[in-house]
C-alpha cells in the first residue's frame, strides 16, 4: 500500500481519462445542481442506454472517486456495509463499499437497485434523507456521511411488469429523471466513436436499433440497446461482416423465441440492404 493510497482510500476508484458521453439533453446542468446539494439521484431507464457511461462522466467532471455496484438478487446489505471476517489475528471488520464511500466521500452508484435483496433498502433509507447516516448495526457504529457523499441508483422501469419496482417509500427519498435512447444522429455517433466503425455503417445499425425498439408491444423484451450496436460496431471494425455482426450482437442476443428471430433478420435485411 502506497502512502498516496493511505491519504486517499479510494485513490483506486478515481477516473483518470475522461470518459466519452454525448449529452442528449440538460442532464449534465441537472445532475450539477443535484450534487451541490448533495441530493441522492435516481436516473431511469432501458438497458444499455448509457446511464452509467454519464455517472462515469460526472464523477469524472466532478473529479470525485466512483464506486460502482452492480446489484443482484444474491446482493444483501452486508454486502454493501461490510462484514465481520476471521483472519489470523481474529475476528476484524471489513467496510463494505458504500461504507467506504460514505466515510471518505464520493459517488456511490448502485446499478440496477431492484435487483438488489430487499434488506439493502434499510441501509438506503437512512442515506437518502436528512439524516445522511449509516448504521453499522453489527459493529455498533452510526457513520455520518462525509461531506462529499452522494448516492445514485439506477433502475429499468421496463422491469416493473415482472415486480422490479421501488417502493414510494424508497423513490421519494431521490430526485429522478429519465434516460431514453439518443435521438439517430446523437446515437450513430456514439457508436462510431465507441466502436471505430464508419458513420454510414453507424447509422445503418441505428436504424436497425429504432425498428426493433418496435416490436416491444409483439413480444419482444427490449429492443436493441446502444451498447448492442457498440457490439456490432466492434465486431465490424475488427474484420467481421456486417450481416454476421449483427446477427450475433443484435438478433441473437435480444430473443431464443423463433418467431421474433425470423422478425428481426427480416428487419436485419430491410435496413442493411
Amino acid at each position: 500500500m502506497t502512502a498516496d493510497t493511505v491519504a486517499d482510500p479510494l485513490a483506486a476508484y478515481r477516473l483518470g481519462a475522461q470518459p466519452y458521453y454525448a449529452p442528449t439533453g440538460n442532464e449534465v446542468a441537472l445532475f450539477e445542481h443535484a450534487w451541490r446539494h448533495r441530493l441522492p439521484l435516481l436516473l431511469k431507464g432501458p438497458t444499455g442506454c448509457g446511464k452509467t457511461r454519464f455517472i462515469e462522466h460526472m464523477a469524472w467532471r466532478l473529479g470525485q472517486p466512483l464506486v460502482t455496484v452492480a446489484c443482484n438478487e444474491d446482493l444483501t446489505a452486508a454486502d454493501l456495509v461490510g462484514r465481520y471476517l476471521l483472519d489470523a489475528q481474529g475476528t476484524v471488520w471489513q467496510d463494505g463499499p458504500l461504507t467506504q464511500v460514505v466515510r471518505h466521500g464520493g459517488i456511490c452508484y448502485l446499478d440496477e437497485v431492484v435487483e438488489a435483496h430487499p434488506d439493502t433498502t434499510v441501509v438506503i433509507h437512512p442515506l437518502a434523507d436528512a439524516r445522511r447516516v449509516l448504521p453499522l448495526d453489527r459493529k455498533g457504529e452510526l457513520v455520518h456521511a462525509h461531506p462529499d457523499f452522494q448516492l445514485v441508483v439506477s433502475y429499468n422501469p421496463g422491469h416493473q411488469g415482472r415486480g422490479k419496482e421501488l417502493k414510494p417509500s424508497t423513490r421519494q427519498r431521490f430526485v429522478a429523471f429519465g434516460f431514453g435512447y439518443p435521438v439517430p444522429e446523437t446515437e450513430a455517433a456514439i457508436v462510431a466513436h465507441e466502436s471505430g466503425v464508419d458513420l454510414s455503417v453507424a447509422r445503418q445499425l441505428v436504424a436497425l436499433a429504432a425498428r426493433t425498439r418496435t416490436l416491444q408491444a409483439q413480444g419482444l423484451e427490449e429492443g436493441a440497446s446502444t451498447r448492442s450496436l457498440v457490439h456490432a460496431g466492434l465486431l465490424v471494425a475488427g474484420g467481421a461482416d456486417l450481416r454476421d455482426a449483427v446477427d450475433m450482437a443484435v438478433v441473437s442476443a435480444l430473443s431464443d423465441d423463433p418467431e421474433i428471430e425470423q422478425a428481426l433478420h427480416a428487419l436485419a435485411e430491410a435496413c442493411l440492404g
